[in-house]
């Protein structure tokens, strides 16, 4: 016995044809000597590379249509992946001529692209967002984007001093005091309206692109993140994703 298809399985897991596309071709240099003859989404996190991981998620959630943006090492990403028929998914690639940004590579999607909102991923994370609830958020905001956000906490450890502005003397002293951030994962919702305008030899970056539109009719949506999210940028990084994996097993 290989595998088991049920009918429950297959009602619990509809079919969504939204477009997914991952960005898979940065050179990975502050993950260097490991990227010196792998490109990072292909380093392996557990048992599988970070990029296998990732699609193997979204085809979870019933999702088929894929696209990888590939720049460095993009043979190795192709070779690897090819058209997506070991994981029953289409995969197509976008390939940078010149390095366009998570943004610019998007004007490299067919024509013929679903016209349903679309899922924008960065290829270095490991997370286990509810791809679901994310699409159901994003549709029910009324906006044409979304980004997912996490949140961050930074201690001060010094103690912080408040100053009067009219005598410079103290207004207050605050011990070691902790600030709480919200900051971009790395993943976005974008209706196609957002990307139909961009010019094709610009590079624009996720947040170049949304911050232009954050005063443009609804806004940007945020969709905040509590389950598991790491960004694989750092060696310390990449150790402790496979340490709390290999805590998990």
């Amino acid at each position: 016995l290989v595998d088991l298809e049920t009918t429950h399985n297959k009602i619990s897991k509809p079919k969504l044809d939204n477009a997914i596309v991952i960005m898979a071709g940065g050179y990975g240099k502050r993950l260097l000597p490991l990227t010196k003859d792998t490109p990072k989404p292909l380093l392996k996190v557990g048992a599988m590379p970070i990029l296998e991981s990732i699609i193997k998620r979204f085809i979870n959630f019933g999702f088929h249509n894929f696209f990888i943006s590939t720049y460095f090492k993009s043979e190795m990403i192709k070779d690897y992946f090819n058209e997506g028929s070991e994981w029953n998914v289409t995969i197509q690639y976008l390939e940078e001529e010149v390095p366009l940004g998570t943004g610019g590579a998007l004007t490299l999607l067919p024509e013929d692209v679903s016209n349903l909102p679309l899922i924008l991923m960065n290829g270095d994370l490991v997370t286990e967002v509810d791809f679901s609830s994310l699409l159901d958020n994003h549709n029910k905001s009324g906006t044409d984007a979304t980004i997912c956000v996490v949140e961050y906490d930074f201690q001060v450890p010094y103690g912080v001093i408040e100053i009067k502005e009219e005598d410079l003397k103290v207004k207050t002293i605050t011990e070691k005091p902790t600030h709480k951030f919200f900051i971009n994962a790395g993943i976005y919702v974008l209706n196609q309206n957002v990307i139909k305008n961009l010019d094709k030899t610009t590079y624009i970056d996720m947040p170049e692109l949304l911050g232009k539109r954050v005063n443009l009719g609804n806004g940007v949506n945020i969709f905040p993140m509590y389950e598991r999210w790491l960004d694989i940028g750092e060696i310390k990084e990449f150790n402790q994703a496979n340490n709390l994996l290999n805590d998990d097993s």
